[in-house]
């Protein structure tokens, strides 16, 4: 009688030991239907208590997009802040579309958008991207950072995937 007795003690014990909704819904997955985004607009959701993008870029972006360039310290993605299936050009599963972390990875400020090309008091020749006023770190049009800025490393890009015209951030298929 007392091992029985000393099992219904520790279940209320166990369960608390399991975390709760709140923190389970945290870090689910979060489904976003891109269908009404037009090209050039740009929509933020939360995901884990943090920002992220997803940019539905213009034919020109798409362009645009710097094969390798000097002013970017880790031009071709090699460093781990996005999953392998989105290490290209683009930094995406579909070129149409940028899925990104909206927090700069040097303090955890978050950049501001610029995609117009056109100069900027920070950048007289800027291209487009992400430019995080608290310390000036600069991000170009698919968040590579720029050498000699603040931040050390490229914005995160979270894993994604696509099923028709629905988004989920935080689950991915093997592609």
């Amino acid at each position: 009688m007392g091992g029985v007795g000393g099992i219904f003690a520790l279940i209320p014990f166990l369960s608390t030991m399991s975390p709760s909704e709140k923190a389970k819904s945290a870090g689910a997955p979060v489904e976003i239907d891109i269908y009404s985004m037009t090209p050039g607009t740009y929509k933020v959701v939360e995901w884990r208590g943090k920002p992220v993008w997803v940019v539905r870029r213009t034919q020109d972006m798409i362009d645009n997009t710097l094969e390798e360039n000097e002013i970017l310290s880790d031009p071709k993605s090699l460093e781990d802040h996005q999953p392998a299936y989105t290490q290209n050009k683009f930094r995406s599963i579909d070129p149409e579309f940028l899925v990104l972390v909206g927090v700069c990875t040097h303090l955890g400020c978050s950049p501001k958008y610029h995609p117009e090309v056109e100069p900027k008091a920070w950048d007289a020749s800027w291209k487009g991207g992400f430019f995080c006023p608290c310390h000036g770190s600069m991000f170009d049009i698919v968040g590579r950072v720029y050498k000699g800025v603040p931040a050390p490393t490229n914005l995160v890009v979270p894993p994604h995937m696509f099923e028709g015209t629905i988004l989920t951030i935080g689950e991915d298929k093997e592609l």
